[in-house]
């Protein structure tokens, strides 16, 4: 028996090895990781869809259960873009035209302290200061479009493969039984691992997004704020986003408020978006992910920390199903199953 035969009949050795290349490639292909996850994460969630659907109605085609959604998807995607995208630009115009008319007006120019302000503001270059912001603002909104573009190919690809997910799974089962089958045995072995905590933690953000949702919307109705169902999709929508979702909902959420009450409700809404960051960054992320993963809340707790600084806003979201992926490999804890108890007997010295 030669040396490759040797590897192979070592299932542990190969499998480690494998998971070493695995890590490697997906370090190398790093730049497309938002890409490779959101496309995961959508199809993970459309082909959900259909086997729930299909266990009803069997004979149903997956192009006949996603396509609709989709459709509806976009519609809502439209709707709130033709609503309130311009609604948000008028309102951008209006804060700059009224802080425009407050510098040039009279009472401004004759107040000998607002003279100081401006002459402080003078002497500590203001004029730089702005055109640094602004550039920073155009990088942010070029990297919001470059995330934009992965979405929409990423909800491509999730409908593509949804629709013919039969066909996909007949095609991967032929590498099962091609002359190097152990190695897509040993990829499947590890798909299938982190497919299931991932599931897990998908189930989880879910429950966090409706908690998320309907705190945002009793404040919004007892704000009186227009268009609060359109507004509470486009928060269920972000909440998705772990953490970052809530942030990202402050923007348009702050121009509607202030078109309604002026700066007094941008405030509101501010404080609002702290408090449900907090409670979801400090409560409901630990709590239902301890629940779902049947970890201990100080492990969940000390795993989102660390992923978070490791791998930025994405660790919040793949860093326990990798934490739990690991424990179940080394045959310490599987999300399914629950840890035996083992005694420890200890003998009687003589």
């Amino acid at each position: 028996m030669n040396f490759y035969d040797r590897f192979v009949e070592n299932k542990r050795l190969r499998r480690f090895i494998l998971l070493l290349i695995v890590i490697g490639m997906i370090y190398l292909f790093r730049s497309m990781m938002s890409l490779f996850l959101l496309t995961f994460i959508f199809t993970f969630l459309s082909v959900q869809l259909v086997r729930v659907v299909q266990k009803k109605f069997p004979r149903v085609k997956p192009i006949w259960v996603i396509a609709p959604v989709y459709l509806m998807i976009i519609a809502l995607l439209i709707f709130v873009i033709a609503n309130y995208v311009p609604q948000l630009i008028s309102q951008t115009v209006k804060m700059f035209t009224s802080l425009q008319k407050f510098y040039e007006s009279k009472e401004v120019r004759s107040n000998p302290y607002l003279d100081i302000i401006y002459n402080y503001l003078q002497q500590i270059n203001l004029d730089n200061q702005i055109k640094a912001a602004v550039s920073q603002v155009v990088n942010y909104i070029s990297s919001v479009g470059a995330v934009g573009f992965n979405i929409v190919i990423s909800f491509l690809l999730s409908f593509f493969y949804t629709s013919q997910v039969e066909q996909m799974n007949a095609f991967g089962r032929q590498f099962l039984d091609s002359k190097y089958s152990w190695i897509f045995s040993d990829l499947f072995y590890y798909g299938k691992k982190f497919v299931n905590t991932f599931g897990v933690v998908l189930e989880a953000q879910l429950m966090i997004a409706v908690v998320n949702t309907l705190l945002t919307t009793i404040t919004l109705l007892f704000m009186k704020m227009p268009g609060v169902l359109a507004l509470a999709a486009m928060v269920f929508v972000l909440s998705l986003i772990p953490v970052a979702g809530v942030i990202i909902s402050l923007i348009p959420l702050s121009f509607v408020a202030y078109s309604v009450g002026g700066i007094r409700y941008v405030i509101y809404i501010v404080i609002m978006i702290v408090i449900i960051h907090l409670i979801e960054t400090y409560f409901l992320n630990p709590q239902f992910m301890s629940s779902m993963t049947h970890l201990p809340i100080f492990f969940t707790f000390v795993v989102l920390i660390v992923s978070e600084e490791l791998l930025g806003t994405w660790g919040l979201i793949i860093g326990i199903p990798i934490f739990v992926f690991f424990l179940d490999i080394l045959g310490v804890h599987s999300i399914g199953r629950k840890t035996p108890k083992r005694r420890i007997k200890f003998k009687k010295s003589l």
